[in-house]
């Protein structure tokens, strides 16, 4: 059994990532937004930086289901969903 909890709730984090995605405009890098956010909420950078990139992934790949493949060919699916979200085609 694990030793670690769950300090934020999976709405807590949501909204983190919301901040992030709403204000690094404001700031000069996402990275910027992120340490700013984060001691705000008391979490590491680090830790919300994940939960940035997890929620970018989740967005693109979300209902493909791409678990049942091998990890390789997950990581495939997911590098080709976010190449996609970032180039604006999804």
């Amino acid at each position: 059994m694990s030793n670690t909890t769950n300090r934020f709730s999976s709405e807590a984090r949501a909204r983190a990532v919301r901040m992030v995605l709403d204000h690094e405009g404001e700031h000069p890098s996402r990275w910027a937004a992120i340490s700013s956010i984060a001691a705000k909420i008391g979490c590491t950078a680090q830790t919300l930086n994940e939960w940035v990139k997890k929620a970018e992934v989740d967005k693109v790949v979300g209902g493909i289901g791409i678990s049942s493949g091998t990890p390789d060919q997950d990581r495939q699916c997911a590098q080709v969903g976010l190449d996609a979200f970032h180039s604006g085609l999804t």
